[in-house]
This record gives structure tokens, sequence and C-alpha cells, in this order.
């Protein structure tokens, strides 16, 4: 069963996001994500200054299985990149939640963010 951490928000394409004090956002891939997709080699992260929208692809995520987009949880203006899990992807498959992918300026809307409850329970019916 997946790991999913109750204070943090998700969303039903496997991102998780936790909302900072400062109403900035860190962002990454579920637990769930990382093992569906297996030996995580690549990541494509958004770049410092673009705008994202929220549930709109902003990255790429590349296993030795599969690639697939990364849709941005919130809106915003990204301020930071996690370089040392781009340069290290399969860092995310040793601990997703420690594994932040980037981190955002909040302006405007989010996606549908689950809880963990919810979340747990969508993961469960796939």
């Amino acid at each position: 069963m997946s790991n999913v951490p109750a204070d943090l928000k998700y969303t039903e394409s496997h991102e998780w996001v936790r909302i900072e004090a400062d109403g900035t956002a860190s962002v990454g891939v579920t637990d769930h994500a990382q093992e569906a997709l297996g030996d995580i080699v690549f990541l494509e992260l958004p770049e410092p200054g673009s705008k994202l929208t929220a549930t709109e692809p902003c990255g790429v995520i590349e296993s030795v299985k599969a690639a697939s987009d990364i849709y941005s949880p919130v809106s915003g203006e990204v301020i930071e990149i996690n370089q040392a899990v781009a340069d290290a992807p399969e860092s995310v498959n040793a601990d997703a939640y420690a594994a932040w992918l980037f981190k955002v300026r909040l302006s405007g809307k989010t996606a549908d963010l689950l809880d963990a409850a919810a979340y747990q329970s969508a993961i469960a019916e796939e």
C-alpha cells in the first residue's frame, strides 16, 4: 500500500502539494506514482520564473517503462526547482515526499485537491 502523508494535498493525476505558511507551495509526485512508474531516470522540470496554471502540464517524468506529464496542482510562478532531484531522479523512488520537484508562489486557483483519505480511496479504485 502506498504511503499517503496526511499533511499533504493530492491530485487525481498523482502529484502532491504542501501549501507553506509563506504562500508558496512545494510540489512533487506521489509514492503511488513512483511505484507505478518504476525506476525514474529523467525529470524535466519547469523553469524558475515560468507561470503555471493549475491542472496544466508543466514537466515530464520518465522511467525505464514510460514517460508521463507532470501537472501543476496550483497556479503561480515557479520560484525554485530541486536541482538535486533533477540531477538524481532516482531519489524520487527512494522517498517521493522528501524529493519535492519545484516550488511555486501561489496566485489564483488550485486544482481540485484531495485530502489524504480521498486520495487513498482514489488509488484503491485503480
